[in-house]
């Protein structure tokens, strides 16, 4: 029997774009039948570039989504540029990939949940962290009793970049937090389970003399969990140019974890009389990883690694811990 085909729709037609554009491609499962950009000439380009001319183009996704018959649509919009694109996209059936973060307020994020449940459409939110090897195999670890209790989480993430203008304007990113280190944060959540209270302090150090620069370039946040496990979570863009730097360190009852990345890392067992040491080494496509696990997700009717609502609650978590940064108070999560 020959696999089935997928009709693709981009929506968003920037730098993130094109690398699921690329992984569309590689799946071999996957036809690109329109693009969308408020700029005509970056769709025009998209569709030149991965459809040799051969999908549709427009600046209106309503008239995208009234015109062309899809099964998938990647939404890759900036955060402020979100409004109802998933519930159109959810009442015609289509399945959605959205990027991180899914919107800028619960109020937004909590309908395109609802839209997805109703309409029984499959729904993946970008953290392709996730589906890193190392963090699937400490996340199998953690659910099997392997690991022990969850204790502590150490992060920071590191760069130095004035980005583009909508990014540093904190009314439409959210700001360093909510728009670029969330991934850090989801991580976190996926790893240690729900936050229930946090504090942070962040502030704009190294980017005033910036014209319209109103994003935190500095964060620091302390975070308790359910399970009683903690985490300190740092962040900043004033640290090496050109360079991103993202670490992680967990420690477990039972195995002390330092990440290289969401593929590699390096496991000490600690229950042992004697020091044990696992590698776990993997060149894993993960932008490639979610879109498989996406299509999984359609063909035998299960949930994705990373449906909708879990956005929805790592869009909770950070604008949480924005709030307790702006107001200097801790910020409890309800669940």
């Amino acid at each position: 029997m020959a696999e089935k085909r997928y009709r693709v729709g981009i929506l968003g037609c920037g730098g993130i774009a094109n690398a699921h554009a690329r992984a569309i491609l590689k799946t071999g499962q996957m036809d690109f039948v329109a693009f969308c950009d408020i700029d005509e000439v970056r769709a025009k380009d998209f569709n030149e570039r991965y459809a040799q001319g051969g999908a549709k183009v427009f600046t209106d996704y309503r008239k995208m989504f009234e015109l062309v018959e899809m099964d998938i649509v990647y939404i890759c919009l900036p955060p402020f540029a979100h409004s109802d694109e998933v519930e159109i996209a959810a009442k015609a059936g289509v399945h959605i990939f959205i990027e991180k973060p899914i919107a800028l307020d619960m109020e937004t994020a909590s309908r395109m949940v609802k839209a997805c449940k109703e309409n029984k459409v499959k729904s993946q939110v970008g953290f392709l962290s996730r589906h890193g090897e190392a963090v699937q195999t400490v996340k199998r670890m953690i659910e099997s009793s392997e690991a022990g209790q969850v204790g502590l989480f150490i992060a920071w993430y590191m760069c130095n970049s004035l980005h583009s203008p909508w990014w540093r304007d904190k009314s439409k990113s959210g700001g360093q937090i909510v728009e670029q280190i969330i991934h850090t944060y989801d991580i976190a959540r996926f790893l240690l389970g729900e936050p229930v209270s946090v504090f942070c302090h962040l502030d704009n150090l190294f980017h005033r003399h910036v014209p319209d620069y109103t994003s935190e370039d500095v964060s620091a946040t302390s975070v308790r969990f359910k399970n009683g496990a903690v985490a300190t979570i740092a962040g900043t863009n004033g640290a090496i140019p050109n360079k991103w730097i993202s670490h992680w360190k967990l420690v477990m009852q039972n195995f002390t974890v330092e990440f290289e990345n969401a593929n590699n890392a390096t496991l000490v067992q600690t229950n042992l009389p004697y020091t044990r040491t696992l590698n776990v080494n993997s060149d894993k496509d993960l932008f490639l990883a979610e879109t498989l696990d996406l299509i999984n997700a359609i063909e035998n009717d299960v949930e994705t690694l990373c449906p909708i609502d879990e956005g929805a609650k790592t869009l909770k978590f950070v604008l949480a811990v924005r709030e307790s940064g702006e107001t200097g108070k801790v910020v409890t999560i309800e669940q």
